[in-house]
């Protein structure tokens, strides 16, 4: 079993950012180490919310004492998440440096927590800045949506060759550099991962399912951080948002033993979806 360290939100209610990672890896028996960059009481989706980000001087007092203790070294990965501020994508940069500096160095995924479709960006412009200059260099896996990605790299991502392009690019040629692009542009009634990456081009389609609460996308990028192959991931998750169609929140607890059994799902090469 993995341990990963999460650097990401944390809420009170509901399942998104750490409070979606942290039950999901423990539920399948991996260690996580938490440092949460806001507290908030829920996700700012509701009509009410009230929290406010961690200094980033707080959590590196945190990482110092976890490091001083001896709990620093062993973890696998290191997964960056939703960033509040510019400085807290700086510290998310040297806490990567400083693992990678141990004698096991950890894989480091980020899942660039931007913004969306309709909406746009949703964080400030000098944070999807700092996370595309600064902590996507860094990254071995990247985890964005559709918008992240085109966002990231100037491209456009309105169909599959498009956004299978905008992946690459964003691979930057790098041989150990995975992007998994969440929810590509797929006929309206499917959704999935398309992988660009080490192991070559995959395709991985899934059902589309209406009111699915938020969270899946924390949940996606923290199982691929705890080392489970993308289909495997993509089969956990899919079982879970099933359980979870038509729900307030994830139901993690309740269906666990559901979305565990969850098939890995198979994908296919992306020269058999030309034009999609």
């Amino acid at each position: 079993m993995s341990r990963v360290l999460i650097m990401s939100s944390w809420t009170s209610v509901g399942h998104v950012g750490l409070s979606a990672a942290t039950p999901v890896l423990q539920t399948l028996g991996h260690h996580v180490t938490q440092l949460p960059t806001i507290i908030l009481s829920n996700h700012r989706g509701w009509p009410h919310a009230a929290g406010r980000p961690i200094p980033p001087q707080q959590i590196l007092e945190m990482v110092d004492a976890i490091d001083a203790n001896g709990w620093l070294d062993g973890h696998d990965a290191f997964l960056a998440g939703y960033m509040p501020s510019a400085e807290n994508v700086s510290l998310a940069c040297k806490i990567a440096d400083r693992l990678r500096r141990r004698a096991a160095v950890p894989r480091v995924v980020v899942d660039p927590i931007l913004g969306d479709d309709p909406r746009g960006l949703y964080v400030d412009r000098d944070v999807a800045d700092a996370v595309r200059d600064r902590l996507v260099p860094r990254a071995d896996v990247l985890t964005p949506n559709a918008f992240e990605l085109g966002w990231l790299t100037g491209r456009p991502t309105g169909t599959l060759p498009e956004t299978h392009d905008a992946a690459v690019a964003l691979a930057g040629g790098s041989p150990d550099r995975d992007v998994l692009v969440t929810s590509p542009p797929l006929p309206a009634k499917e959704t999935g991962i398309l992988r660009v990456g080490r192991n070559g081009e995959t395709l991985f389609r899934t059902p589309r399912l209406d009111a699915v609460p938020n969270g899946a996308g924390d949940v996606f990028s923290a199982l691929i951080a705890a080392g489970l192959p993308v289909g495997a991931a993509l089969g956990h998750l899919q079982a879970l948002i099933e359980a979870s169609a038509g729900a307030h929140h994830l139901d993690i607890v309740g269906s666990a033993e559901l979305w565990k059994r969850g098939a890995a799902i198979d994908g296919s090469t992306l020269t058999q979806h030309k034009g999609a």
